[in-house]
């Protein structure tokens, strides 16, 4: 909002002629953006939604990596940025060195948290991260991350799928103790409902891409998952870890 809008919406509240709730509300969705390399940064996302904006770092080119996360540190804001290649991923360590890259999950963290969010990484949590196997890995570690990003305490618990189920057990306590779980799996998707069934917590289902070819790129996993006879499931995209982290920290943030 620039000065003279600003202005009018402050005499119009002064006069009685917009209420302070109306004010405080267009306030919220005002369009503060800032424009550098084809990139437009939503700087009140947060303000609006409890959580600020993520950069997508696929199909973007390293400027426009570049001038979003310059964009974001020069307002005061931290910055994850998601599914990035490896070499634009060390281009940025480069450049903020008190930055956090990891490969694995295709992030890269810039913010006064990055250094708490991982690894090593815990084994319990408020939010407990289960991945069916060691190929759901990845996924499972952009949840993880991504919900501790959010402020999130979260804990993992890998390659612990229904091929083994008695891997679960040693994981027992944690699972009880956490507030929500997200399961992470590839193949025939069967994890999640084991894991509602069992624990009684709400989960949210991560399908991924892992499997033969009936699996279909994740389709089974994510029809699987949809038709859960476990109750509390609930199911994002196909690899979407970082959609599976960010739903978590509104549910526990909702939640305190």
């Amino acid at each position: 909002m620039d000065q003279t809008s600003l202005k009018r919406l402050l005499e119009e509240v002064a006069s009685g002629a917009v209420s302070t709730d109306e004010a405080l509300a267009r306030l919220r969705l005002r369009a503060s953006a800032s424009l550098a390399e084809g990139v437009t940064l939503d700087l009140d996302r947060e303000g609006r939604c409890g959580q600020p904006e993520v950069v997508l770092g696929q199909g973007k080119t390293l400027e426009q990596i570049r001038a979003a996360v310059s964009g974001l540190a020069d307002a005061g804001q931290r910055a994850l940025v998601t599914r990035l290649d490896p070499g634009h991923g060390e281009s940025l360590l480069a450049d903020y060195p008190q930055g956090l890259h990891l490969p694995e999950a295709r992030l890269f963290v810039l913010g006064p948290s990055a250094s708490e969010i991982g690894p090593p990484w815990p084994e319990s949590g408020e939010a407990m991260v289960i991945s069916a196997g060691a190929a759901d890995r990845a996924v499972a570690l952009e949840a993880l991350a991504t919900a501790r990003f959010y402020g999130v305490s979260a804990g993992m618990a890998s390659d612990v799928g229904v091929s083994g189920l008695h891997r679960l057990l040693p994981h027992a306590k944690a699972l009880t103790e956490a507030r929500l779980h997200i399961v992470v799996a590839g193949m025939e998707g069967a994890l999640p409902s084991v894991v509602a069934g069992l624990f009684g917590k709400p989960v949210i289902a991560v399908p991924t891409s892992v499997g033969y070819g009936t699996g279909l790129g994740g389709l089974s996993a994510v029809l699987a998952m949809l038709n859960s006879c476990a109750a509390g499931v609930a199911v994002v995209n196909v690899d979407n870890g970082f959609g599976a982290g960010a739903m978590a920290a509104k549910i526990i943030g909702e939640a305190r």
